[in-house]
């Protein structure tokens, strides 16, 4: 008998369920997806949902996050962190309620895989090559950041990817140079309309870093000077490298208060500025600046003053004799300072190979000298805006949380209104989003201070209370 010219039944059958077997994992793998909401294109600090969603019920799943991330030196570092899950009986991961089992960070917390971040293998073998290639410490930030996530089942099957777009600041934001003052931006948002404005002051890295926070801060609705007040000599690969701006003050000595009057008589001629409603924010030696500033101009609206110091400070740098000089000066008279204990010991630990904290000679000479501490303390209480204060008890440049906590103390036996934020177990670098990496502060023998985890909680709370504090008192004008 001759075999049929056709397709017996039963292989017709095997086929039909391999096709439809196939056809069930497609919707399944389809369905296996990494949830972003609002969306997955953001400005840094906004908040977000990280939900995992398809996965298989119960079963553990691990998720990885990878990204460049723009050092201090203005290089690019790959990035990467990990954590392990239990999905629910749906199939389902919220990474702002659950806690990982296991992973670069503990707690329940969204922003757990951005703050806990590590270099990668890749990194630390390429660091010469990766060092060789950035073009100086102050080179421009990228304004968007790609953080790619991958879920995988623990025998390293992939179920799902999602790229999570973190920008800097709105591409709508216009910028300029601010022609009479050094290395100086002014940005903010298009339109006729005249914005209230921030003044933006970096702390001792000096140089045109403090620009790089401009734009982030007009995608919020301000016009934003980000003002260089003092550029020191650099440090290279090769040695010492010259100054930024060399028409700066290259040591931080009698750096004049008075610079903001002219930066305040420059804003009110530009038309975005609403010159009645101008505010100050200045982090570490640049909160102590803006603090002398509020005692002493009328016009500023608002203060924040991120890790602060509640006195002036012995002045530094080249040519500048220890105990000899205030950091600051009023009308071409040099302030009242507290001198340094120490000073060039602690920093002996750069060639020993010693932890430098330079909280220490600051805190041994506020101890030796309480007369002069009287002298220097700045008169918080004379400031008549408000003021947001933003410190932490392990800050390991200076005492930012002692000194915060004694600012809102006395303001509020003043009747001033003060926003106090004092950390715990958080360190000197509270200026972020908390959604950047915080685990190589302390790499260096220079240590700030904290540990990660708190830091970046701090960093995330500090960026939102400021959003609230400016807007509460110095109003913002809508996105055109």
């Amino acid at each position: 008998m001759t075999q049929p010219a056709f397709i017996p039944r039963r292989p017709r059958l095997r086929h039909r369920a391999a096709l439809a077997l196939t056809l069930l994992l497609a919707a399944s793998a389809q369905a296996q997806r990494i949830d972003v909401q609002p969306a997955a294109d953001v400005l840094v600090g906004d908040a977000l949902q990280i939900v995992l969603s398809g996965m298989p019920p119960n079963a553990e799943v691990s998720l990885q996050a990878t990204r460049q991330v723009v050092e201090f030196t203005g290089g690019q570092r790959p990035y990467s962190a990990q954590a392990r899950f239990k999905a629910d009986a749906q199939g389902r991961v919220d990474l702002s309620t659950q806690a990982p089992l296991a992973g670069t960070y503990s707690s329940a917390d969204v922003r757990g895989l951005f703050w806990s971040m590590l270099p990668t293998k890749a990194a630390a073998q390429n660091a010469a090559q990766n060092a060789a290639q950035s073009a100086s410490r102050n080179a421009a930030t990228p304004p968007l950041e790609i953080v790619v996530l991958q879920a995988r089942l623990p025998d390293g099957t992939q179920l799902a990817e999602q790229a999570v777009q973190l920008r800097r600041a709105s591409s709508a934001v216009l910028q300029r140079k601010a022609d009479p003052f050094a290395g100086a931006v002014f940005a903010s948002l298009p339109g006729t309309q005249k914005r209230p404005t921030l003044i933006l002051l970096g702390g001792s890295e000096g140089g045109t870093l403090i620009t790089r926070d401009a734009p982030v801060w007009a995608s919020r609705g301000f016009a934003v000077l980000a003002l260089p007040y003092y550029s020191p000599p650099g440090w290279g690969a090769n040695g010492p490298t010259p100054a930024e701006l060399p028409t700066l003050p290259a040591a931080f000595a009698d750096i004049p208060i008075d610079r903001l009057q002219q930066a305040r008589d420059w804003l009110a001629q530009q038309p975005e500025v609403d010159a009645l409603r101008i505010g100050v924010m200045g982090t570490s030696k640049g909160a102590e600046f803006a603090l002398l500033a509020g005692v002493r101009l009328p016009w500023i609206k608002a203060i924040v003053a991120i890790v602060p110091s509640d006195v002036v400070w012995e002045g530094w740098g080249a040519g500048v004799a220890p105990g000899q000089r205030s950091s600051f000066s009023w009308q071409g008279k040099p302030l009242a300072f507290v001198p340094y204990q120490d000073f060039e010991q602690e920093f002996s630990g750069f060639a020993t190979g010693a932890d430098v904290r330079i909280r220490r000679p600051q805190d041994m000479g506020r101890a030796a000298n309480p007369g002069r501490v009287a002298a220097a303390r700045i008169a918080v209480e004379d400031i008549v805006a408000p003021v947001l204060v933003a410190g932490a008890d392990d800050d390991q440049i200076w005492d930012s949380g002692g000194m915060a906590r004694a600012i809102a103390d006395a303001r509020t036996k003043a009747g001033r209104s003060t926003v106090a934020l004092v950390y715990r177990e958080a360190g000197h670098y509270l200026g972020g989003s908390g959604w950047a990496p915080t685990t190589q502060y302390n790499a260096s023998p220079m240590k700030s201070g904290g540990t990660p985890e708190a830091t970046a909680r701090a960093q995330a709370e500090v960026f939102t209370k400021t959003q609230e504090f400016l807007r509460r008192h110095l109003g913002v004008a809508a996105a055109p």
